[in-house]
């Protein structure tokens, strides 16, 4: 089964590095296409908000067309995206290939991933052993994506870690000749178009509000409100379909388990502290420090380093300990690491001064970040997977854009060592508030129910 959860794992790794690389490249993106740290910043958060809109949509075509067939046409989109923005020779086309066809094509691959890993793997330990190479290549993407970005865009090109992601998606397209998709897939299984327009919008102008904040603040408020009335026409419209006995984009059963609703409160505040801190740590040593891309990236090495480890020992962890309490411990950390950057950055000119803020981050990320999983899927039938993959995927990417959003349009705002607390000090209150929710999480949550 080593070589079925080969391209799986791989295929989480590459969705993640994409979120994060770009973000040791602000400074080449922006002088070699004639733009800003704010439009890179839309690029970025464009990607992560695409992926979110359509991910619930993504898991429901799971069913409809099958799995396989839904990872391969989004790897090939994916695909055709990077080598887009590769040739990208405005901020326009690179906002096409890589916000746009390569959030498409994320949202299409990676509910089978989930959905597969959850069918294939089918006792307890081998499936909480591939949820954990899963995630840990998905943890080790994102805090290694500055540096592999970094490394790249030193030594060649920006344009050359887009390149790099087509080769990989290459290689997961020939390793994934050896999956079998276990369940036929129903061409007869009902979608709805209505549902899934609605959701999509509701997401893309709640964004865009957030990164609207330092322009027009009567802009934001406005569409931040817009965004919240489409969202509720949503949920009005997937009561109505119900109560017509038709099959909703999104069934309110899924909201009916407390611990899975916890899970993915937690879920989606690892992923924002993540990309969040990801954001802001890189934008403020090039654009206030003055640093190049491969510094940048060499300091994120921190980070990664503690999501390796963690990541690796996540199954031995979950054994030992309760679900709860490895969430718990990690928020803890993770906070932990965002107070410690502020300590040490006001205290030190040195960069290294990061490293043990951000190696606590990723230690504390990779501790938590297959549990939150595990409680989320293992809560819900074979025949709901397709559903909670796409919603517990678009929940943390959604997660992703916000961190993005709100830490960087408070940064992006003043770019200076006060905006940079402002910033982190946000993202330490939101980590607390996981810390609040994991905690809420029912004692029982332990290491007997792991998947």
């Amino acid at each position: 089964m080593r070589g079925v959860l080969a391209p799986l794992a791989l295929a989480q790794f590459i969705c993640s590095f994409a979120g994060s690389n770009m973000n040791v490249m602000i400074n080449d993106i922006s002088e070699d296409l004639d733009t800003t740290v704010q439009g890179v910043q839309v690029a970025i958060t464009i990607f992560l908000l695409v992926m979110a809109a359509l991910m619930i949509p993504g898991g429901k075509l799971t069913v409809r067309y099958g799995r396989k067939r839904c990872f391969l046409t989004g790897l090939a989109v994916y695909g055709v995206g990077a080598l887009l923005s590769a040739a990208a020779p405005g901020l326009g086309v690179l906002i096409l290939g890589n916000s746009i066809h390569e959030g498409i094509g994320t949202a299409l691959l990676i509910p089978p991933v989930y959905i597969l890993t959850t069918l294939l793997f089918t006792d307890m330990t081998s499936r909480a052993r591939a949820f954990g190479t899963v995630m840990a290549l998905g943890g080790i993407g994102a805090a290694a994506g500055p540096l592999i970005g970094g490394l790249i865009t030193s030594a060649i090109s920006w344009r050359a870690a887009f390149v790099f992601q087509a080769a990989v998606i290459a290689l997961i397209i020939m390793l994934s000749r050896r999956i079998e998709d276990p369940l036929p897939p129903d061409p007869t299984r009902p979608f709805d178009t209505g549902g899934a327009v609605l959701s999509a919008v509701g997401l893309i102008l709640l964004v865009t509000g957030i990164l609207a904040a330092d322009d027009n603040v009567w802009l934001m408020l406005a569409l931040i409100v817009l965004g919240a009335l489409v969202l509720l026409w949503f949920f009005l419209w997937v009561r109505a379909e119900e109560r017509a006995g038709k099959e909703p984009l999104l069934p309110t059963s899924l909201f009916r388990d407390r611990t899975s609703n916890l899970g993915l409160v937690t879920q989606n505040i690892q992923w924002l502290v993540l990309m969040g801190t990801s954001f802001v740590v890189a934008a403020y040593l090039q654009v206030v420090r003055g640093y190049d891309a491969v510094q940048t990236g060499v300091i994120f090495t921190a980070a990664t380093l503690g999501l390796l480890v963690s990541s690796l020992a996540a199954a031995r962890l979950a054994q030992r300990h309760a679900q709860r309490t490895l969430i718990m411990a990690g928020f803890v950390l993770a906070t932990a690491g965002i107070a410690l950057l502020l300590a040490m950055v006001r205290g030190s000119p040195s960069p290294w001064a990061l490293a043990p803020g951000l190696l606590l981050i990723g230690l504390g990320l990779g501790v938590m970040l297959t549990p939150s999983v595990n409680i989320v899927q293992s809560s819900f039938p074979e025949d709901q997977q397709g559903e909670i993959s796409g919603l517990s995927r678009s929940v943390s990417n959604l997660g992703s854009s916000l961190g993005t959003a709100i830490a960087g349009t408070i940064l992006v705002a003043g770019l200076t060592t006060h905006a940079y607390a402002a910033s982190m000090i946000t993202l330490a209150v939101l980590g607390l508030a996981g810390l609040a929710a994991a905690a809420f999480l029912p004692r029982g949550s332990g290491a007997s129910t792991v998947p």
